[in-house]
């Protein structure tokens, strides 16, 4: 390939990168046609960022006397927040809201308490608004997904103990 295509496909790649951030696109992929034998396959994805309000709770050694397994089980539990007992989990796919409209306060933040059934957050899916509730009454322990991020099934969404 020359000098001259390689400029022209990166300057490409940036107005795909442009356009997913003025479109507020998770992922765009483009076949780019040159010839028979050419071509330029690209996919651009944009990161969501997982924020993290409280820091994680600390992890303490389980007494001499316990087994070897419940250390191990504590730190799995507290590496990974899709096993913590106080998780939601998001019952769909779709695009995850902390408030009911951009710039408005937030449904919960951590440290709240909130009620069994209370809106939490809200995840879009289809063109339609879905209010999560609470699975449980309890207080927000950590907030694991930003606003406006992209979020899978099954994909913890808070810890609420």
């Amino acid at each position: 390939m020359s000098k001259q295509s390689t400029d022209a496909d990166v300057a490409f790649i940036a107005a795909l990168a442009e356009l997913l951030n003025k479109n507020e696109l998770t992922e765009i992929s483009v076949k780019r046609e040159y010839g028979e034998d050419d071509s330029l396959d690209v996919k651009v994805i944009k990161q969501a960022n997982v924020v993290q309000m409280a820091a994680p709770a600390p992890v303490y050694a389980a007494p001499a006397a316990a087994t070897a397994a419940a250390p191990v089980a504590a730190t799995a539990a507290a590496e990974d927040p899709a096993k913590h007992p106080g998780a939601v989990a998001s019952p769909m796919v779709g695009t995850c809201y902390l408030a009911a409209e951009p710039g408005a306060t937030p449904f919960v933040t951590v440290g709240a308490v909130v009620a069994e059934g209370q809106t939490v957050l809200i995840i879009e899916a289809m063109k339609t608004m879905n209010h999560i509730p609470a699975p449980r009454a309890g207080t927000v322990k950590r907030i694991l997904v930003g606003d406006g991020t992209a979020v899978e099934f099954g994909a913890p969404l808070m810890i609420i103990e």
